[in-house]
């Protein structure tokens, strides 16, 4: 009896060892899985790193990315292009009520357009339909954009439209200033910035184009989880080739900056006097709407603004050139890093009050952009590997990795111009006569009026473009260099497109040439589009190009 007694204790007691034994085994392995759980949130998983953002500040970031851009674009936009080549010295005014006008301005209402098109067929909307519903919005369009559009209706294949063999504006800011949404809708997602940015930004660019597009994009989605600027630009410089332009140039303002961190001037000075002079867009002016130069210039405020909504806009304004949409993409920046509610009142007062009105060519107002693109980011985190709660994001932050490098235009530059003014450089017959359209533009044109209309003019170099305007009643013509087709154009375009100057319609252009002589004809064809009332051609200048080694 005692034995058993004792037995029945000893087995007791073991089956007791044995279930604290269980029991602390148990413990140990859920301590480390709520180690690992919690430490997630700061660690790194399968390469990545989880960032958790409350919903709240999330949406005060979104608030202010979009008052920013609201409030950038109008604080910038008397200025536009008053400076070209210099830098602005003019008085810089503001009024809380001035932000109402941003309702009508293309920096805005351009990407919205995007967005409402992913609204109805989703992030991953097919770019046809994106082309598609760019190209025949309500909204006028310039430059880059502009050519999209006439590549949509003249049939140029998705994907191809960008490119500088269609696109003589593909490394204009176009995509650039409408790129902001891109990175709105991506907190921390960088990567996935990009796959975007290649989808809409092949519509309308290509190379520094594109480029500029995910470095604004890139600092948008970064800005997210990073307060600092200098970092930010670093690390969104990683979205883009290293050996692009846009990457030299943007490379070359953080050194100034290194070199001089408190005199924005001389930074500055070194990019127009190295970047300046190049762009191929209408290389005949002082005006430049080159990505590139543009993107430095929202660098130079970001950077010597230190952060201060006031100083960076002023900076971004007195570097000139395309003012409202440089000052807007900068300002969207701070907006995004400070949030709404750290935006000065005297910048901001007004945007209540307008906040339900809808932007124009668009259903969108400030409140509903604000709302799609949280629906939007919250489809992106989980899309890419995160998660959202009831009050946070759990988003699988991603390192900026840069596309493959393309470059257009490189080392391609203007040798010289022949207007149709200097009558003496070009060969009519008789099917042609002098044509000015007034209302400011001046230039003198040549207006072919019947089919088999022919012009001829001599050029040197190594490319050569023809420039005018496009138009309702005008037709096709076939292209010759040194007596070889090359192709024939369709000039037609559902309204008229080429006046001023600095926004020519370039109706053909050819690189590649052997360096030398060679002549340009043109002939108006017998054939028009069949949308057009006339078979005229309007032509004004031409462009002949050098192959530079810089």
């Amino acid at each position: 009896m005692k034995l058993r007694t004792i037995y029945s204790k000893h087995v007791s007691n073991f089956k007791l060892a044995l279930k604290i034994t269980r029991f602390m085994k148990a413990f140990k392995i859920l301590s480390v899985f709520i180690f690992l759980l919690v430490a997630t949130s700061h660690s790194v998983v399968e390469g990545q790193q989880i960032v958790t953002l409350s919903k709240e500040k999330v949406e005060d970031k979104v608030r202010g990315a979009w008052a920013g851009k609201m409030i950038g674009v109008m604080y910038g936009r008397a200025m536009e292009f008053k400076a070209t080549g210099v830098m602005y010295t003019g008085d810089i005014s503001w009024t809380p009520q001035q932000v109402e006008k941003s309702l009508l301005e293309d920096d805005i209402y351009g990407q919205l357009s995007f967005m409402m098109t992913m609204e109805k067929l989703g992030l991953d909307a097919p770019v046809d339909s994106l082309v598609r519903n760019f190209a025949n919005a309500g909204f006028p369009l310039c430059h880059a954009n502009l050519q999209s559009r006439k590549n949509y209706f003249d049939h140029i294949p998705v994907g191809e439209a960008g490119k500088p063999e269609n696109n003589m504006h593909a490394d204009d800011i176009d995509f650039q200033i409408e790129s902001d949404f891109i990175g709105f809708i991506n907190p921390c997602m960088p990567q996935s910035s990009n796959k975007l940015c290649r989808r809409v930004g092949s519509i309308m660019s290509y190379g520094d184009g594109m480029y500029g597009g995910m470095y604004l994009s890139s600092i948008h989605a970064l800005a997210y989880n990073n307060e600092n600027i200098e970092s930010l630009i670093t690390n969104a410089l990683k979205s883009i080739p290293q050996q692009s332009t846009y990457a030299l140039c943007i490379k070359d303002v953080l050194a100034a900056y290194h070199q001089d961190p408190t005199d924005w001037k001389k930074a500055w000075e070194k990019i127009q006097h190295r970047w300046g002079n190049i762009d191929i867009c209408a290389p005949y002016h002082t005006f430049d709407i080159d990505a590139k130069l543009n993107g430095a210039f929202v660098t130079i405020g970001l950077l010597y603004g230190g952060g201060d909504f006031r100083k960076t806009m002023e900076i971004t304004i007195r570097s000139g050139q395309d003012t409202d949409c440089n000052t807007s993409n900068a300002a969207a920046v701070l907006g995004l890093i400070h949030g709404y509610k750290a935006i000065p009142d005297e910048l901001k007062s007004y945007i209540p009050q307008i906040a339900d009105k809808n932007f124009l060519y668009t259903s969108y107002s400030y409140n509903k952009a604000v709302q799609q693109t949280l629906v939007f980011i919250a489809e992106n985190v989980k899309n890419n590997g995160g998660s959202v709660g009831s009050d946070s994001y759990f988003i699988k932050s991603q390192k900026p990795i840069a596309p493959k490098l393309e470059q257009g235009f490189r080392n391609i530059r203007m040798n010289y111009q022949v207007q149709v003014k200097d009558k003496a450089n070009w060969k009519f017959d008789s099917n042609w006569k002098d044509f000015v359209y007034g209302d400011g533009d001046n230039d003198l044109y040549a207006l072919a009026t019947t089919p088999g209309a022919t012009v001829e003019i001599d050029f040197t170099g190594t490319g050569v473009s023809l420039l005018g305007s496009w138009n309702v009643d005008a037709g096709k013509a076939k292209v010759y260099i040194d007596n070889r087709f090359i192709k024939e154009i369709d000039t037609y375009y559902r309204e008229e497109a080429g006046k001023y100057d600095v926004n020519r319609a370039y109706l053909f252009h050819q690189f590649g040439l052997k360096n030398g002589k060679h002549t340009l004809k043109v002939i108006v064809s017998e054939d028009k589009n069949a949308h057009s009332s006339g078979n005229k051609l309007y032509i004004e200048r031409i462009i002949a190009y050098k192959t530079s080694d810089k």
